[in-house]
């Protein structure tokens, strides 16, 4: 089912699909793509960030932390496949912190986020400017991201999410591909910070993209599919205003 154009209902709608969605990408994480010491929930906040899905690792008093790569049923190691690939050592975004990180040791850590961004997080600036500089902190903490933007780029971020993250972690400018306005951004948060960006656009079937666990260690999340069934969810007399034909 190719991309729908969210730009012709209101943002209460695609807060609803949002959900949903949300909901089901959790569900295919904990059933059977992420490794057994991992799980997946929805609805969450971390550390102001969300709600979406996280992904986390049980930890045991009595066992190590094993950070090597465990890829699911589904995953990978190495490098996964990009339209971009970009690179940052983070020390740009670094010399403009003033900030004290105070960390909790637990036995259950995050690892990773799931973030669908909503026209919320768009449409004023505290609000872009607030989940820009959440995602700029949670990787600098070696939290790794899958960003998912089905929303064109605005007055406010011209370039799109990523372009908007990017430039606070690299000052350095991000161009968004204009027949492809939309954004799917992978975040391995490494000793060397790596995204991997998957331009797409209204119509596109959305590929499957990666969600790191450890640097160098992914699975691969199933967005069409679980749009598909998100897409089921939304009220008929709504999708029939998104798309016409009835797809």
């Amino acid at each position: 089912m190719p991309i729908h154009d969210w730009t012709r209902v209101p943002s209460g709608i695609f807060h609803h699909f949002h959900h949903g969605w949300v909901e089901t990408i959790a569900r295919a994480l904990n059933d059977g793509l992420l490794p057994t010491d991992y799980y997946a929930m929805a609805g969450q906040k971390a550390v102001g960030f969300g709600p979406d899905v996280l992904t986390l690792q049980g930890v045991k008093p009595d066992e190590e932390d094993d950070s090597s790569p465990k890829p699911g049923a589904s995953g990978g190691t190495g490098l996964p496949q990009a339209s971009i690939v970009e690179e940052s050592d983070m020390s740009f975004y670094r010399r403009k912190q003033s900030t004290v990180a105070v960390r909790h040791v637990s036995g259950d850590r995050v690892v990773a986020l799931v973030e669908v961004v909503s026209p919320s997080n768009k449409n004023n600036r505290n609000g872009l400017r607030a989940f820009v500089v959440k995602a700029a902190e949670l990787l600098d903490k070696g939290i790794h991201l899958l960003i998912l933007d089905l929303h064109p780029p605005g007055k406010r971020d011209p370039q799109g999410v990523h372009g908007a993250i990017w430039e606070c972690i690299e000052d350095q400018p991000y161009t968004q591909p204009a027949e492809k306005p939309l954004t799917l951004a992978s975040y391995e948060a490494g000793t060397v910070l790596t995204a991997y960006v998957e331009p797409v656009a209204v119509g596109s079937v959305l590929p499957d993209r990666p969600l790191f666990l450890v640097p160098g260690g992914y699975v691969n999340v199933p967005l069409e599919k679980t749009y598909m069934t998100a897409w089921e969810g939304v009220p008929r007399r709504w999708r029939n205003v998104i798309d016409p034909r009835g797809s």
